[in-house]
């Protein structure tokens, strides 16, 4: 069965850093895990969920122009790990977070979703 587990989230003050971490478990998603391209997405309050950061399967970074300089997203495909580092948060970061695994690239049903994690800038 594919998971995509975060953590990592909580309570945290402006201007302050935190770091996402999304698991990946199932034995033929994990082994496979290289090929997704692995991506951050967050959904605040009566928003879309929008595209936060991505990384391709080469390494190849994307990031929404209101985070950039200020997040940052990795991944470690031995560990099936991807992380976000988040530094500089402002009350406007606030959202649920949420892990993503896109490799629709080879088949569509190769995509897969965590359960989120809630982030809070607040003071």
């Amino acid at each position: 069965q594919v998971q995509l587990v975060e953590s990592g989230g909580g309570l945290v003050q402006p201007g302050g850093s935190q770091r996402l971490s999304c698991a990946a478990s199932g034995s033929l998603f994990r082994s496979l895990f290289s090929i997704y391209a692995m991506g951050w997405y967050r959904q605040a309050p009566g928003k879309q969920r929008e595209l936060v950061a991505l990384i391709t399967k080469g390494g190849s970074t994307n990031y929404v122009d209101s985070v950039k300089g200020r997040f940052t997203i990795s991944r470690d495909n031995a560990k099936k790990m991807v992380y976000l580092q988040m530094n500089s948060l402002k009350p406007e970061d606030t959202a649920v977070y949420y892990c993503n695994a896109d490799g629709t690239a080879y088949s569509p049903t190769y995509n897969y979703w965590g359960q989120g994690t809630q982030v809070t800038v607040s003071s």
